[in-house]
């Protein structure tokens, strides 16, 4: 019996995880949606392929490097932060590209459980990974070159997040330890750092033209289709949802774990603490109302801020939707747009940034403000189910959100962006930027389909028809 609930609770875990990622894949239909909506339609194509090609560059490189990083990087980074910083990655060997593991094959090694879950833990977090990847991307439409971004999408997707997905969102990260970080849905561990990450490159990237007048008032740009980005951020909702769920361990004996005698089984969260989908159920919708009640009041009825404040308000209450109450995850969120909403016009007419699409505002101010709130709402719980780790408190949450916004996503961002710019590779030449995107990069098409207009007047001509 004990063999055969073992047997179940692996294959249940196997497709639990394969079902969140179909769920998570919307979040990228929904950004290329959206970021194609948002730009203007001599960019189009440009902001499409620059979004999509994040696919096959940060899964590849996932595979050979990033899901290394995670399970072997705990304690920090190898030789420059931290002692004895890889015990999963060699000990355990479910994370080399070349293990067996990491591939088709049952009970490699005797590890049953791993060689059933791993390919599918793995593409959990890969698409986390294009999350975080897919939020720079929106900032920085119309005016950076693809191969500059695509440097970029493999630094954050592959590197940067999953160095803080190591340190503080697993069972045994540092930030865990000594911090007690909480961060259960990713207010900081994807969204601060890719808020971040972005807010980097802009201040290297420098704004579009027309963006501000000369006397350094913002212009607004609008979205050429704004039903695009109205679908694109209702699908990202969805796959949002998905996150959720991914973010848990769906059936553990938490039970057998705290040495009661007999079972008892229970989802977890990334921290292996005790949850409900039943919670994350509530907290989600709730937050996502508040988010979207109060965008619509403090935008005065706008859509483009009403639907990213929807998204900005889960993202606020995100780091504590395990424990919050609902009427709690409301409330947070409903405060976090707020903060979102002001601080996105502050430094955009402070500091004459230009994001495109609220990005740094929406993932990175209110990514912090979530791990931030997370330190006072849940000051004393554990931070994990290992005893002796520090409690949560609003101390090591706001060491926790600044590691996240500026260490490992600000400051590489800013590094790697300074250097590309320096070799000329960062930044589109002002003449395409105002032919159009699109026009470069695609030129032949548009030669192709101006012969073609050409061809039908002649023959139309010929005809008699017109």
């Amino acid at each position: 019996m004990e063999d055969q609930l073992y047997a179940l609770t692996t294959i249940f875990t196997e497709v639990y995880y394969w079902i969140t990622v179909v769920f998570m894949f919307l979040i990228h239909v929904g950004f290329c949606m959206y970021e194609v909506g948002a730009s203007r339609r001599k960019n189009m194509m440009h902001t499409l392929m620059k979004n999509t090609m994040v696919i096959p560059l940060v899964t590849v490189t996932f595979f050979y490097f990033g899901w290394y990083i995670y399970f072997g990087w705990i304690n920090g980074i190898p030789g420059i932060i931290g002692a004895d910083a890889m015990p999963y990655g060699l000990e355990n060997n479910w994370s080399q590209p070349w293990s067996p593991l990491m591939g088709a094959t049952l009970n490699s090694e005797g590890d049953g459980y791993w060689s059933h879950i791993n390919g599918v833990f793995w593409a959990a977090f890969l698409l986390f990974s294009w999350t975080a990847a897919s939020i720079v991307s929106g900032a920085v439409i119309e005016r950076i070159r693809s191969g500059a971004f695509w440097i970029l999408a493999v630094v954050i997707g592959s590197f940067t997040w999953i160095i803080d997905a190591a340190w503080g969102w697993s069972p045994d990260g540092w930030m865990v330890r000594v911090l007690g970080y909480h961060d259960a849905y990713a207010s900081g561990v994807i969204h601060a750092i890719a808020g971040g990450f972005a807010l980097g490159v802009l201040v290297v990237l420098g704004p579009r033209i027309g963006k501000f007048a000369a006397d350094g008032t913002p212009r607004n740009i609008v979205p050429h289709n704004p039903w695009l980005v109205t679908v694109g951020l209702f699908l990202i909702y969805t796959g949002f949802w998905g996150f959720y769920v991914a973010c848990n361990i769906p059936i553990l004996d938490v039970g057998a774990m705290a040495g009661m005698e007999g079972s008892f089984f229970s989802t977890t969260n990334i921290y292996l603490t005790p949850t409900t989908t039943s919670a994350i159920t509530f907290n989600f919708l709730m937050s996502l109302s508040g988010g979207l009640m109060m965008a619509y009041l403090i935008s005065k009825g706008d859509a483009f801020w009403t639907y990213s404040g929807g998204l900005a308000g889960v993202i606020a209450a995100s780091s504590g939707n395990d424990l919050y109450h609902p009427i709690q995850a409301m409330f947070i969120a409903a405060l976090g747009v707020i903060v979102v909403y002001k601080m996105h016009f502050w430094v955009e007419r402070k500091f004459k940034i230009d994001d495109a699409v609220g990005a740094v505002a929406v993932h990175g101010y209110g990514g912090f403000f979530g791990v931030v709130a997370a330190g006072f709402m849940l000051w004393g719980y554990p931070s994990s189910f290992t005893e002796g780790y520090a409690a949560i408190n609003p101390l090591g949450q706001f060491i926790g959100a600044i590691i996240m916004f500026f260490v490992l996503g600000f400051v590489p961002a800013y590094i790697v962006s300074k250097i590309l710019n320096g070799m000329g590779l960062l930044r589109i030449p002002e003449r395409i930027e105002l032919a159009g995107l699109d026009l470069s990069e695609f030129h032949d098409r548009y030669l192709d389909e101006s012969e073609v207009a050409a061809a039908e007047e002649e023959e139309g001509r010929a005809r008699g028809i017109i």
